[in-house]
């Protein structure tokens, strides 16, 4: 029941060639960048990346891209704050794109967690973006079926974390991390600190322990936006 991991390099060195990542984050708030940084360092290639954004600067999934790891990244935001590792990587046809809608793309992951194979929504009728997917109407409405998103591995960032793996959330950090981490098949989480067992009030709790295998703890995270302030380059 102990899920507690050394170190974040022991957390990822798991993760084999051409596995599906779903990690956490909205921008920098709440991105897993000691986890990203391992997985760097660990050399695994030609992933699946599912991602709200595509990186900014080149850091955290930035350096991913740039390090040429990720072989397709599904996505709501290719275009972020500064993009450029992934736009250099894609004109130069190194990595696919899979656009989805933000709110289609939260849940698609959900219902991956949820065990729902598709649902129904009308955004993205009549657009490029529904091209090839099933179109059905409701009550006069048109609607494209969208299937569920899951994943090998889960890379997330909590606050406080316990050796069980229950989760809590700082503030905004609390995004697309709960969702992936119940759609994956082996959530990695890092966390701020991990408390004593009953360290953390269950009506505080947001993640449940059954949804975590690993936590690692990384007693000051780096942020993303800081280190790209500081034109910062990894590895």
């Amino acid at each position: 029941m102990d899920k507690r991991i050394p170190s974040p390099a022991e957390a990822v060195a798991q993760i084999p060639d051409g596995a599906t990542v779903m990690i956490g984050g909205f921008g920098g708030s709440g991105a897993p960048i000691e986890l990203i940084h391992a997985l760097i360092d660990q050399g695994a290639r030609h992933l699946t990346v599912i991602n709200n954004n595509a990186g900014n600067g080149h850091v955290g999934l930035a350096a991913l891209i740039e390090q040429g790891r990720v072989d397709k990244l599904i996505c709501s935001f290719p275009r972020s704050a500064d993009p450029v590792a992934f736009v250099e990587a894609y004109k130069a046809g190194k990595i696919a794109l899979e656009i989805v809608p933000q709110g289609t793309l939260a849940e698609r992951i959900r219902a991956g967690g949820a065990g729902i194979p598709a649902f129904y929504t009308p955004t993205a009728f009549g657009t490029e973006v529904a091209e090839g997917k099933q179109i059905d109407s409701f009550e006069g409405r048109s609607y494209v079926r969208e299937l569920w998103l899951k994943a090998d591995y889960a890379l997330i960032k909590g606050e406080l974390g316990d050796p069980h793996g229950n989760l809590t959330y700082r503030m905004a950090a609390r995004n697309f991390n709960p969702i992936m981490a119940t759609a994956a098949r082996v959530t990695i989480a890092q966390v701020s600190r991990v408390v004593d067992l009953g360290g953390i009030d269950p009506e505080h709790v947001i993640t449940p322990g059954i949804f975590v295998q690993h936590v690692v703890e990384v007693a000051n995270p780096a942020q993303e936006e800081e280190l790209n302030r500081a034109e910062a380059v990894y590895p």
